[in-house]
């Protein structure tokens, strides 16, 4: 493992910080999907947390607009709490190299392992501090005395103490966890710590990533959701979907193809242009060969270049099914260090692969400049897959296998993190014990291919548990208690 260290260095001056521009969209909507009884009661949640703020912002704070799941949400659940008539607003971060590389670290060690990144010493600190400050000043152009910020994960922890300072209303919420304790959450919890002892409240995804250090401050656990009506949940006609892969090449085109179509938010019709940033593939899968789908960051921590193994070694038990592997295009996430050195780990091993196994594995980086027709890309490609799997090390939530679930597909995953929460094995999905083990997930992603009835129960299961669990309602029913204790203080 190599480790860097940051020199102390002076933080370029932040002016403003990037604003996120949210369309607001009226709660009600929801009614079709979660009943009349569940809209009323967010209506009244939201309604009163309206009163409560009064004229106060109610902001939140991450590091990127696209290309991961929390910048997914923020779009979701802050377009919902603006047509509500809640000033809700969205702001991004900006950092060097040496600061992302240095949150990146901060990711892995939350969840419990280590990865090559600067060492964590009072260089680091100060720098991390440096850059928090010019971010926290930037933000304040905006905020005010009593406004309430949420900041989301290590890259904005720095900011809390500023934010605080200047009498913001300060929640700090971490989407990644151990579930474990271990020398690597111990290393990253005394490194943060420091930066979010004064904040006003914490939230995490799950009860056991709260570390001991938090004992008796204000703690909430709110597991993260889906909108059932943003363009990567609402319903796509199986014509549209198929359109759509062969479009951007993961499905061969049949000469009676309809067009690549798609309804977008403001009604209307889109059409699916970009090709893939990039795509490895001999060639399209034929229109009727099974197809196995991952889509996930180029994360290590995804596993990508597992799954690809696992399946090029289950040989002929899994022929003739596919497997895609999809994630955003690598130069488009800015927070994320990582992602170009894992998706050229997976291109090598591709390329090291038999000809026989590299015909039936496709690489794909989808294009993140329109948020929606990424969005439908990613709708079409679970809706026509046979299985998705999610074979994670390790995982915060884990919301690519709750849009398989919601979309009624068979899924195989990980029992880590999240995952265990919304999957009953046998009922929802399949659990993995041992993500490492390949046989045991190729067996298993293999069995539900071969087995439609069974993979047609486990669907329908999975469908039900989001809509009971994991929709946007309840998440924001959540969030607007949370906020109205805070705007009490």
């Amino acid at each position: 493992m190599t480790q860097i260290d940051i020199a102390r260095r002076p933080a370029t001056a932040v002016a403003t910080l990037p604003e996120v521009v949210v369309t607001p969209e009226t709660p009600s909507l929801l009614s079709g999907t979660i009943g009349a009884e569940r809209s009323a009661v967010l209506d009244a949640d939201l309604h009163d947390l309206r009163e409560r703020l009064e004229a106060r912002l109610m902001v939140d704070v991450n590091s990127t607009r696209s290309g991961g799941g929390v910048a997914e949400m923020l779009h979701r659940v802050l377009r919902y709490a603006r047509g509500a008539g809640i000033d809700a607003r969205w702001f991004t971060i900006e950092g060097d190299s040496a600061f992302f590389a240095l949150t990146k670290r901060l990711h892995h060690l939350l969840h419990g392992r280590d990865a090559a990144g600067p060492l964590l010493g009072p260089g680091t600190a100060a720098h991390y501090a440096s850059i928090s400050e010019c971010n926290a000043q930037a933000l304040l152009g905006t905020v005010r005395p009593g406004d309430l910020v949420t900041l989301h994960d290590p890259q904005v922890a720095g900011l809390a103490a500023p934010l605080r300072r200047a009498g913001v209303r300060v929640v700090w919420r971490c989407h990644i966890g151990s579930d474990v304790d271990n020398e690597y959450t111990a290393l990253a919890w005394e490194f943060l710590r420091p930066f979010l002892d004064t904040a006003d409240a914490y939230v995490f995804s799950r009860a056991q990533y709260v570390p001991q250090w938090l004992t008796g401050r204000p703690v909430a656990v709110i597991q993260p959701s889906i909108d059932p009506l943003s363009a990567k949940n609402r319903p796509l006609e199986p014509q549209a979907a198929a359109a759509i892969v062969s479009r951007i090449g993961l499905r061969a085109r049949e000469r009676t193809s309809a067009p690549a179509l798609y309804r977008r938010a403001d009604g209307s019709t889109g059409a699916v242009r970009r090709d893939p940033a990039l795509l490895y593939s001999v060639s399209p899968p034929p229109p009727d060969a099974p197809l196995v789908v991952q889509i996930s960051r180029w994360d290590p921590l995804k596993d990508m270049a597992g799954v690809m193994a696992a399946f090029a070694a289950a040989g002929q038990s899994l022929a003739p099914v596919h497997l895609a592997l999809v994630g955003p295009d690598i130069s488009e996430v800015s927070d994320d260090p990582e992602g170009s050195r894992v998706f050229g780990q997976c291109v090598d091993l591709w390329h090291r692969l038999p000809v026989r196994a590299r015909s039936r594995i496709h690489l794909a980086c989808l294009p993140l400049a329109d948020a929606e027709e990424n969005a439908v890309m990613v709708n079409a490609l679970q809706r026509q897959a046979a299985v998705i799997t999610q074979k994670s090390l390790a995982e915060g939530f884990g919301l690519t296998v709750t849009e398989a679930m919601w979309k009624g597909r068979p899924v195989v995953a990980s029992a880590v993190g999240g995952i265990r929460d919304q999957i009953h094995h046998g009922v929802h999905g399949i659990l993995l014990g041992d993500p490492t083990d390949p046989v045991a997930f190729a067996a298993q992603t293999a069995g539900l291919v071969d087995d439609p009835r069974r993979a047609t129960s486990l669907g329908a299961g999975a469908r039900r548990r989001v809509l009971e669990y994991f929709l946007d309602d309840r998440q924001l029913r959540q969030q607007a208690a949370l906020y109205r204790s805070i705007a009490a203080l």
